[in-house]
């Protein structure tokens, strides 16, 4: 494998089976295995000075104790993490090579662009911007003046769409938004289910934004973003109540942003946006020039800023992107049009009054 003996992949699975299997494996294929552990022998330190260009994390079990520094995978790792990739296949039978493959293809997109050269000083080790070095943007005056009800379903509603590196990249983002604006978020992300449940925790805990999961309130209101369920998939009724219908999700990734996108853009039309951070594959680029038919808004982060920026890329290149830039950049480009469009209806509506 060419110049991949620079390529440092850390290895964190909760069976020693599957810790010997990726070893093994990573090893034949030339890569540097840096760290082979159990999630619960790691603790906070000892991931942040892991010097590595790729996580896989592994895990088989739902017990929460397992790893304490989940949060730390989810939302502020020094490298591209991958969850999720299940159990490797007993050696022998028909599903081993294909799981092989499939891992291997993902490992090389996400470190392709690693050469010895570029790794005598990682740009990935160094320490990425935590919530406390984020100063949260200014809300403007006139939504201090015009406040929102937060108790009542959002008028607007966007959608987050990530996948690989998707939690810190909107992590990010949501810290630094301020919250008074007049919307609420559906945040949808490729991640295994066992993970569902902390994603509020890793996501939402610096943020002025509330994050949940859809079974705490029927509604999406303002100020708050609710977590797409990941095996069932999601939609709207009449009265802008979530509903969870009893099947999963189309086609082969879960949740389907491309779905989402879809029955957002039906029952919101323009009073919706999406906006696609970081991630693997080309999920939501066929929704895409639907949702923009609607009247709705299509904004994408920068590929300089992802982690993987395949999905962001795809979106770009099929319908085209009205705004795009890093996390803190794609906030306050929220902001600036939240409040452009609000003062262009208020001066609509005193228009008709008169």
């Amino acid at each position: 494998m060419t110049d991949c003996a620079a390529v440092r992949v850390a290895v964190v699975a909760d069976t020693p089976l599957q810790r010997h299997i990726l070893q093994q494996l990573l090893v034949k294929q030339g890569y540097q295995v840096v760290l082979n552990s159990a999630p619960q022998h790691l603790d906070r330190s000892a991931l942040e000075h892991c010097a590595t260009d790729l996580w896989l994390y592994e895990t088989v079990s739902s017990n929460d104790t397992l790893c304490p520094s989940l949060e730390y995978f989810l939302a502020e790792p020094s490298a591209p993490v991958l969850f999720g990739e299940g159990a490797a296949p007993a050696l022998g039978t028909e599903d081993y090579p294909r799981w092989e493959r499939s891992l291997l293809k993902k490992i090389v997109q996400l470190t392709g662009h690693i050469t010895p050269a570029a790794t005598v000083v990682p740009v990935l080790d160094q320490p990425l911007p935590t919530a406390n070095r984020l100063r949260s943007i200014e809300l403007p005056q006139y939504f201090h003046k015009h406040p929102v009800d937060n108790t009542q379903p959002a008028q607007q509603v966007w959608l987050l769409a990530a996948s690989m590196g998707g939690p810190q990249a909107v992590k990010t983002f949501l810290d630094v938004l301020p919250q008074g604006l007049p919307l609420g978020f559906i945040y949808a992300q490729h991640i295994d289910a066992a993970f569902e449940g902390h994603l509020p925790q890793a996501v939402g805990r610096h943020s002025q934004w509330s994050v949940r999961l859809l079974a705490e309130h029927p509604f999406v209101r303002a100020g708050e973003v609710v977590i797409a369920p990941i095996q069932q998939e999601l939609t709207f009724a009449h009265d802008h109540s979530l509903l969870m219908r009893d099947k999963p999700w189309s086609g082969p990734y879960q949740p389907s942003i491309e779905q989402m996108m879809r029955n957002l853009a039906q029952h919101y039309g323009a009073a919706c946006g999406v906006i696609v951070f970081s991630g693997m594959g080309d999920d939501g680029s066929c929704a895409a020039s639907y949702v923009q038919q609607q009247g709705a808004q299509i904004w994408t982060q920068s590929a300089d800023s992802c982690a993987c920026s395949s999905m962001p890329d795809s979106v770009r290149a099929v319908a085209g992107s009205v705004f795009s830039g890093n996390p803190e950049e794609l906030a306050y480009e929220l902001v600036q049009y939240l409040l452009h469009n609000t003062h262009k209806q208020h001066d609509a509506q005193e228009r008709k009054v008169q």
